[in-house]
Parts: C-alpha cells; structure tokens; sequence
C-alpha cells in the first residue's frame, strides 16, 4: 500500500509538472528575440581554437587595492578577475547581440507568453569542493541575491513571482506578468552559489575566503589589497562543453595591485605583468615606442576592433542638489568644456566626441527623429525639452585653439537667465551663495584632463576645484551621493532592456550604491524605458533606444566626454590567439592562450616575430 502510495504521488507530481510546462519551448540557447547562432549540437564557438594548449601564467593589473572576494553586495571593493571562480546557468556568446548558451543549465525551456522560464541543469555540474549543483543552490541564490546582495539585484528582479526546485535538477521561475522580454535573459546570467556553504558563512559581509565556485577556477593565494592568484581547476567539469571549449587556457592567472596608473605603466616595461589595454591617449601616441622591449619585438602594440556600444562616459551632475536643477545651468557648464583643444592637446586626436548613451552603435540617435519615434514621444510633448521632436543633439564644439571665448560668453547668458550673476567676481544665485563645484576623483591620472575645465568654470565666476580621494573613500561617497560632479561610464548592451532601469530610472535615484548616479528623477524617461523592455522586436526596440537616448541628451544631465571605437593593446610576445576575435569582446583572457617557446625567448632576451 505504501509504495503504491508513492507511486500514485510521484505520477501526481510528474503530471502536475508537465501541465505547467506544456507551453514550455525547449532550447539549448536563450536570446532576446528567438535568434540564435549556434545551433544544437555546436561544437564550440567560431572565435576559440577548439585545440588550444593549457598551461603557463598569465599575470595583469590592478589598480589601487581590494578588500574583499565578495562581487555581489554592496560593502567592499572586490578583488579584479573573481568572476573567474563562478560560472553562471548560461554563457553568452560574444560574437552575438544578446544569446546565451547552457553552462550550468544543460537547456531552457520558456512558456510562450513567457511567463515563466524552467532550467534543466547538468547532472555533472558541481563546485570547486566536489559537491554537486542542485536546484536548491540556484534557489537559494536568486533569493540570497535579492535579500542580501547588492540593492541592483532587488531592483531587476522585482517581477519574478517566485523560483522553486521542481526536482534535483530542474528549477522554475515564474513572474508577475507575461511577455518579460529581458528577465529570461537576466536570470539565464545568474551565478550559481553554494547554498551548504553559505549555510556556515553569512553572505552579506566582506570576505578574503573564496567559497565554492564552480567556474574554472579556484582562489590559490591572495594578499590581502596586493594581489591575488586563480589556478585552474584541471578536469573541470565544464571544460568540454561547446559554450568553454578551448576557452579558460591559462593554467595561473595573477593580478598584482599597483597603486595608480602611472606606476602601474612603468612596471609593465619592467615585465612586472604581461598584458595592459592602454585608455590613456597621450601614452599610446608617446610612450610606447621608445621603449626597448617595444622596439626590438618583445612587447606587441596592437590595435583590435571593438564593435560594442561604447555607451557613454561623462561628468555626470549629481541631480540631487539643487544648484543643478535648472537646464540651462547644465547647458552653460557644457559649454565651457573645450573637448575639440582636449583631443587635439592631451589626447592627440585618438577620441571621437560622445553625442549619445549608446555611442559607436545603431542605438545611437544620430539622424532626426523618425516618424515611428515622433509618435513613440507625442505623448510626452511639454513633458521633455523641445528640441527633441526636431534635432539631433550635438555637444557644443570649438576651434581647438584653446581660446573658448564664443561658448564662454553663451555659457554667461544662459547663466544670467537662470538667475546668476557676478558679485565681486563670484557667480551667485538668488539666494546669495557662490556656485561651487567640486570634480571628485580617486586617481590623480584624471586630473591634467579636468584642470583645462576648472579654468574656464572660474572664467565664468564658478568656484571650481578637483578632490582626489582613496578608492575606499571614493566608493562610501558614491554609495551616499555625497558628490557634485563625478566621471562615470555606462556600458551599454547590444539589447538595452531592464538595465536601463539601474541607470536612469526615478525608482533607483535614491537606491543606496545605485548605478543612477545622477539621480535621475523624470516620468518620460522610465516611460521610454518601459517601451524599450516591451519592444517585441528589434526594430522597435532600436526606436525606443533612440527616443531615450535623444531625451537623455537633450536634459543634459552632463558633459558628455569622449569614446574610441577600437581596443589599444600591448603584451610580452609569449601568447598566441585566435584567428578571429569574438565581435563583442576582446576575449585576451578567455580565448588566447600561452606559448612556452615564446616565454622563453622572452626569458632569454630575443627578439620576436611580430604576429
């Protein structure tokens, strides 16, 4: 009687299982708008040599230091690379906008509405400690996320109804409303985390244990703020899967802290690490050549494509404080940044000037607005400045001569009409006090590039200064809002969706660590956002980037600064890589790999073929 009891509610539960899932697809692969490029039974991705040797070290930068191995709560500055010891239910493919493929999870079945998102996962998935990935840790890490981690998770996830474990291997999320177009693919990136061990050690605090991952690699040394060392987990559980073939070669990969950039560069000649992306212009054009190991072949310049949006990088205002509040102040402290005699005198002419969120893509709003976007933004006419229903937005641009006075005098103008004035050489508002502004850094490298603007502020009457602060300080005041002006750099996706609500949206401006540091606050902008997450299509979704990206300009909720759309790279000449780079990465750390007869060349002193 009893095992035909159990019998009876197994096939209860087995049925109840398939009625929810009947509508349920199936797939290896996940993306925004049902294309995929890789079919079933792929064997690995196009841009990896399948056959690539493991071994060797690889050994990079870091700059300044770290206080923790944690990267998902809000205390603390993790340590560089620690993605490397987890891996995720799926893995994006990078030579695609948005797929992803199974990692952890083996398929992915998503209700036709979807509604709802069921992830298979492979039986031989399993920690760094040997114990094996159930559907109780992908529970338990979506709700630690949620609960403990950091504040961006509570807000991305905000729509999943609930998540449950179906049975060992097979767990559910199900959300608040059907036809979520990104929450499928937010979820299919969550990390995998150990639920046994979290059981013994609290989550929410800073840490300098590694747990169990179950990426390819594992914590084998860390000092703490110096340096830390990831080996590679040899037999990996993953390592022949089509998603990690003939990726993950380097058997050691270090990073070494250095405590600014300028000491940092220095010690890559010294062959104190082997690999750097140089994003400082004035280095590129002038510091490389001269330099022996450059010029007889050890080291390699090279210059790689980059066709990711380049997204924005900016002096963002901190919205919050009510010296910012009116446009037109924004509009004069726009015009008193010379970018054209920046690029010419500091940056050598390798930049090309940010006139959008989404710059170096086809999100970027470049031409007028099309008919489909005028009727897109018709109902927030009144509601967002004029000039986005008629022009393109353009930052304001000068001769390079250095002599900014044409914007100088539009900037006191529009000043004027904003209710400022000069008293004894001071720019003063209505109520009496000076505008001040304070340009917070946490690295002195920043500071000949915004020393050129303090100038022409004060040219205006504008008490302008630069603070350099620690990291850790840096970071507390970020968390707080605790700044006037701060650079920032958003990093856009070929698929905007839920994540623009992290960065511009009303809900997140006063999220303690939220990525709208800007604190923007303006119902037009999370109305464009909610089109852009309903888009069904890439076409419509390309119109409501466009409309955002053309509100988001014309506020000026900053000085938009400058972006290049290729990778600057220099590295000793012992690696070898793939014949093609993946389109939207530069893939140096997952897809090269190490050659010994090049080390030791370099070991020796010789000169090397240029690849």
């Amino acid at each position: 009687m009893t095992r035909l009891f159990l019998k009876a509610i197994a096939l209860a539960t087995s049925l109840a299982i398939g009625a929810q899932a009947s509508d349920l697809s199936k797939s290896h692969g996940l993306s925004a708008f049902g294309d995929l490029k890789y079919s079933s039974g792929f064997k690995h991705f196009d841009y990896v040599n399948p056959d690539a040797p493991k071994g060797g070290t690889i050994r990079l930068a870091g700059i300044d230091s770290f206080d923790s191995l944690n990267p998902y709560i809000l205390k603390g500055v993790p340590v560089a690379g620690v993605g490397l010891i987890h891996a995720t239910l799926m893995e994006r493919a990078n030579d695609e906008p948005d797929a992803l493929y199974g990692l952890v999870a083996e398929s992915v079945s998503v209700a036709s509405d979807k509604s709802a998102i069921i992830f298979d996962l492979r039986p031989t998935a399993k920690f760094s400690d040997g114990s094996a990935i159930t559907s109780d840790d992908v529970v338990f890490t979506f709700q630690t996320l949620v609960k403990k981690g950091h504040p961006q998770y509570r807000f991305i996830f905000a729509d999943v109804a609930s998540v449950k474990a179906l049975n060992k291997h097979r767990v559910k999320f199900t959300f608040k409303a059907p036809n979520n177009r990104d929450l499928p693919l937010q979820i299919a990136g969550l990390p995998v985390l150990s639920k046994s061990y979290y059981d013994k050690v609290p989550f929410d605090k800073t840490t300098m244990t590694a747990p169990p991952g179950a990426g390819p690699y594992r914590v084998a040394k860390v000092e703490p703020g110096r340096s830390v060392l990831y080996q590679r987990i040899k037999n990996h559980w993953a390592e022949n899967l089509p998603v990690m073939r003939g990726r993950y070669n380097f058997d050691k990969v270090q990073f070494d802290y250095f405590r600014d950039r300028d000491i940092a560069f220095q010690a890559f000649f010294s062959k104190s690490y082997d690999f750097r992306e140089e994003f400082t212009s004035r280095s590129w054009a002038t510091q490389y050549d001269d330099k022996l190991p450059v010029k007889d072949g050890r080291i390699v310049r090279a210059t790689l494509p980059d066709a990711t949006p380049s997204g924005v990088q900016a002096f963002f205002f901190n919205m919050r404080r009510n010296k910012f509040e009116d446009r037109r102040v924004r509009a004069a402290l726009d015009l008193a940044f010379d970018y054209e005699w920046t690029n010419k005198t500091l940056f050598y002419g390798l930049y090309d000037r940010t006139n959008s969120m989404f710059a170096n893509s086809a999100l970027a709003a470049e031409k007028p607005p099309t008919p489909e976007e005028i009727a897109l933004l018709e109902p927030l006419r009144g509601k967002v400045p004029a000039e986005v229903f008629s022009k393109v937005y353009q930052s304001p641009k000068t001769d390079g001569s250095g002599r900014n006075r044409a914007n100088l005098r539009k900037a006191t103008r529009l000043l004027r009409e904003a209710g400022w004035k000069i008293v004894n050489n001071k720019l003063v508002g209505k109520s009496g006090k000076p505008l001040t502004i304070e340009f917070l850094l946490f690295e002195s490298s920043f500071q000949r590039i915004i020393s050129p603007y303090v100038r022409n502020l004060k040219r205006l009457g504008i008490d302008a200064r630069i603070r350099i602060v620690d990291v850790a300080n840096f970071q507390h005041r970020m968390r707080q809002y605790d700044f006037d002006v701060v650079v920032q750099r958003y990093v856009q996706t070929n698929t905007p969706g839920i994540e623009q609500k992290t960065f511009f949206s009303s809900k997140m401006a006063d999220v303690p660590g939220s990525r709208n540091l800007a604190g923007i606050k303006n119902p037009a902008i999370d109305y464009l956002i909610e089109k852009i997450i309903a888009a069904k299509s890439r076409k419509n979704l390309v119109t409501a980037v466009h409309a955002l990206d053309r509100v988001l300009m014309w506020n000026r909720y900053m000085v938009p600064q400058w972006y290049k759309g290729v990778h600057n790279i220099a590295y000793w000449n012992k690696f070898d890589r793939p014949k093609i780079k993946p389109k939207f990465d530069l893939g140096m750390l997952d897809t090269w790999w190490y050659s010994a007869k090049k080390a030791s060349m370099i070991d020796a002193g010789k000169a090397l073929p240029k690849p």
